[in-house]
């Protein structure tokens, strides 16, 4: 299950309409978010958590954190941008997850790659955006030597501000997702050895992964700032849907949170035209 995007989507929300040049360069906080979420996709076990949930925005011009993650700028144009991309996955305890039971735990995963961006239409001025991301990234399983593979989540994104009510912000967004065989087998697989009869040796193939869909509904109070999200995803049709690890094709995950901004800067700058 995908950590970062999901703390973005807890943490981050943005204010009220401001003065072209009325934002600090960075800013520093921290909140509480309470989520829950499956252990993975098609997984038939929920858990929930209470995390501490840094509070990071830092608008550089080739560097950026913000609600869309960590993001390195390579290219720019009025359209297109070609970025840096990082996430990061959550690990699973097997022996607390009855499909896995008695298997490799599943260690955090890193991800890290390239994401071409496409500013379809619209922005702050605007009062709304729809923009479409193409990221490819690396999947590297923290403390394995097992290939994690590669992954790729082409989404559209579309953002609503200060509509219908001033000061929040409304966005809804998805896609599918996409791997190869590793990236598949890491989570997956199940090898001849820890087979059983209701557990068959499995193989996964690479290709079409499922899809997801994610509301989120944030504001910002002053320093205060309030986060919301839901998300579907689904593993119906997908290469691994065959997996005996597969106990259900639909999950949902869900997240709240509240966080302050404690620190920025003195220096202003102008809002990202990506923000």
């Amino acid at each position: 299950m995908k950590l970062f995007p999901l703390l973005a989507s807890l943490a981050v929300a943005l204010s009220a309409p401001a003065r072209a040049a009325d934002l600090p360069k960075w800013e520093l906080g921290l909140g509480v978010g309470a989520m829950t979420l499956p252990d993975y996709r098609g997984s038939d076990e929920q858990h929930a958590y209470l995390l501490p949930v840094p509070f990071v925005v830092y608008r550089g011009d080739r560097l950026r954190a913000d609600r869309d993650g960590l993001r390195g700028k390579l290219f720019d144009s009025d359209r297109l941008e070609l970025d840096i991309s990082l996430s990061a996955g959550v690990p699973v305890r097997s022996n607390d997850n009855a499909a896995r039971a008695g298997m490799p735990d599943l260690k955090p995963t890193i991800e890290i790659g390239p994401q071409l961006v496409w500013r379809i239409a619209g922005s702050w001025e605007d009062g709304y955006r729809l923009m479409a991301r193409l990221p490819i990234r690396k999947v590297v399983a923290i403390g394995t030597a097992q290939d994690a593979g590669w992954a790729s989540t082409p989404t559209l994104a579309f953002d609503i501000f200060d509509q219908p009510v001033p000061g929040w912000r409304f966005a809804v967004s998805g896609g599918p997702y996409f791997g190869d065989r590793a990236s598949h087998a890491y989570v997956y697989d199940v090898a001849p050895e820890y087979a059983r009869p209701d557990r068959p040796a499995y193989a996964a193939k690479s290709g079409y992964g499922g899809a997801q869909l994610t509301l989120t509904l944030s504001r910002r109070m002053g320093r205060a700032w309030f986060g919301s999200f839901v998300r579907g995803s689904t593993v119906a049709g997908a290469a691994f849907e065959d997996s005996p690890l597969v106990r259900q094709h639909n999950n949902i995950t869900a997240g709240i949170s509240v966080a302050w901004s404690l620190w920025e800067s003195a220096e202003r700058v102008d809002r990202p035209i990506d923000e």
